[in-house]
């Protein structure tokens, strides 16, 4: 057997597991994976401008492809510190991603050495698990134990940390052997009992309603949950963030409910009698864990893989331990044949009507275009302009929490937020990943002029890869949801709220991108069209109504109402 170094046999183990990407930023302690890569012929390798928004593009990639997304921090202290934000987001959003972080040497620890950090503390509480290699003949081991846990039920990121003595060492190769990883969101099978007692339910339902969450996108089960749907003649809901669980296509579809929703699925929710919960937690996005937005009459069907997210915010009549997608198949297997009640298609009759009707007020609120340009106008000519293909990055902020449910979602994933993590700066890192995952598809990222600030070094990464995708800037000049507070809670006492810019146009070009400027409603269509068919990275760079703010969190300042 030929004598390699643990560099080496860490991209072997790699190789083993069917990577394709790896997402890093190089440094010293890494050094000799890097060079193990350069061999690689088979791992395109992306070099980034920073960890954080690394990470970032190594989350989009898994929850794009349903596979691990790879980072490797080449650098033990700074290197990877800068991993923190990335993997607390990833952490957040349940995402598959797998982080190779370098360590230094084991004689180094506990010495107070260069850039010495508790990489293993660190990394523990934002991460599903963290390793630290011990021995350079356990590399595969525990490559192919990050690769298993990041895949397993709940997904999440897994940290593996790696001495540069360890990596140096030589050792005997026997080649990595294929992964017997196993990429599921089962694990556990449904009882014909609880299945029962959930068919019966749901065939017994006045107001039958289907919530769709995260499980439903992760295990790309939508169309099986339209099937259910129109046996059973009930509309689909959306938990926050995950829109395109099922396609926005469907006559039974009904957009994002809860407090971050729409109002006519939020009304569902409300005054649904049965509610079947499918893969997810009905957490904080979703209900802010309150009956204010979930009726409290409703017996509720709940599916999920996570034993500890059943009942844990409100009581369910029926709790499932198991995948959503199978558990939706054998619902619609049990329900064969059923016929809805006729209070069941009134139900979904005037449902079906206050949707239209929502959709049409939009498009009629947001008028034909005025100067300064207003947000529903952005998004109602979004909704024209961008094909059925795309797929959708956001980040947080007011802009982007109102565009969540503005958009169509034809083809599930198609729409990646930050989710319970709220984070700013996501957005056009994480869209970089999700186009290499889909090189096929059209990728938009919307964001805020402050999180783009965030990120903008990563057009270097875009046009050195020919990354094409489009990042629309909605540029109000400030940091709007908390400018909203202070304008509605706070007496206008405005203190860094307002964000002065350069022109990203210009900045894109200087990078080698293309570059647009939106200073007119009448100039938007166009240069959102061009950005998408010209073959390149680009940025439209979009001056929205600084006045046009809103405040989401209303009941965080009950407090302060009197001042609002």
């Amino acid at each position: 057997m030929a004598s390699i170094t643990g560099g080496k046999a860490v991209v072997e183990s790699l190789q083993a597991e069917g990577v394709s990407h790896v997402f890093g930023l190089i440094g010293s302690a890494g050094m000799e994976i890097f060079d193990a890569l350069f061999d690689a012929s088979d791992i395109r390798f992306i070099g980034v401008r920073d960890e954080r928004t690394g990470v970032h593009m190594a989350d989009g990639y898994a929850r794009a492809s349903g596979q691990a997304g790879v980072f490797l921090a080449g650098q033990n202290g700074p290197g990877a510190t800068n991993l923190v934000t990335g993997l607390a987001q990833a952490h957040a959003a349940y995402s598959p991603v797998v982080a190779l972080a370098g360590s230094l040497s084991s004689s180094h620890i506990h010495r107070d050495a260069f850039q010495e950090v508790d990489q293993q503390s660190l990394f523990k509480p934002i991460t599903k698990k963290t390793l630290m290699l011990t021995q350079s003949a356990r590399i595969p081991e525990m490559v192919r134990e990050a690769f298993r846990v990041a895949l397993s039920p709940r997904r999440g990121p897994v940290v593996v940390n790696l001495p540069r003595d360890l990596l140096a060492e030589t050792l005997e190769s026997a080649g990595a052997p294929a992964s017997e990883c196993r990429r599921s969101d089962g694990g556990f099978t449904a009882s014909r009992a609880l299945l029962e007692k959930a068919r019966a339910l749901l065939a017994g339902a006045k107001r039958p309603l289907i919530l769709a969450g995260g499980g439903v996108k992760n295990s790309r089960c939508g169309e099986a949950v339209l099937d259910l749907a129109a046996l059973l003649e009930a509309p689909v809901v959306t938990s926050p963030g995950h829109g395109d669980a099922v396609s926005c296509n469907h006559r039974l579809y009904a957009g994002q409910v809860g407090p971050r929703g729409n109002a006519v699925a939020s009304d569902l929710a409300k005054r649904a009698d049965v509610i079947l919960a499918l893969g997810t937690r009905l957490g904080f996005n979703t209900t802010f864990y309150t009956y204010d937005n979930l009726s409290k009459d409703a017996r509720i069907i709940q599916v999920e893989s996570e034993p500890t997210a059943i009942g844990r915010f409100f009581p369910v009549e029926v709790g499932v331990l198991a995948a959503a997608g199978d558990v939706t198949r054998d619902l619609v297997a049990a329900l064969s044949g059923h016929e809805p009640a006729k209070e069941v298609t009134d139900w979904t009759h005037t449902f079906v009507a206050a949707r239209a009707a929502l959709l049409e007020q939009r498009d009629a609120d947001a008028g034909e275009g005025t100067d300064p340009l207003q947000p529903g106008f952005l998004f109602k000519t979004l909704r024209k302009v961008i094909p059925d293909d795309a797929m959708f990055t956001m980040d947080a902020g007011t802009l982007c929490l109102q565009a969540t449910d503005n958009m169509r979602y034809v083809r599930p994933p198609s729409l990646f937020t930050p989710l319970d993590f709220g984070l700013v700066g996501f957005s056009y890192a994480c869209g970089l990943g999700v186009k290499l995952a889909c090189p096929d598809r059209t990728v938009v990222s919307l964001m805020g002029d402050g999180g783009f600030g965030m990120a903008h070094s990563e057009i270097g990464t875009a046009v050195q890869y020919g990354i094409n995708t489009v990042c629309i800037v909605m540029n109000n000049g400030c940091w709007g949801a908390e400018k909203a507070y202070q304008r509605d809670f706070f007496g206008e006492r405005y203190i860094g709220a307002d964000v002065p810019n350069p022109p990203y146009d210009k900045l894109a070009e200087l990078w080698g991108a293309r570059g647009f400027r939106v200073d007119r409603a009448a100039d938007l269509a166009g240069a959102v069209a061009e950005a998408i068919a010209c073959g390149k990275p680009a940025i439209v760079d979009v001056s929205v109504d600084p006045n046009a703010l809103y405040s989401f969190r209303r009941d965080s300042f009950k407090h302060r109402a009197k001042n609002g």
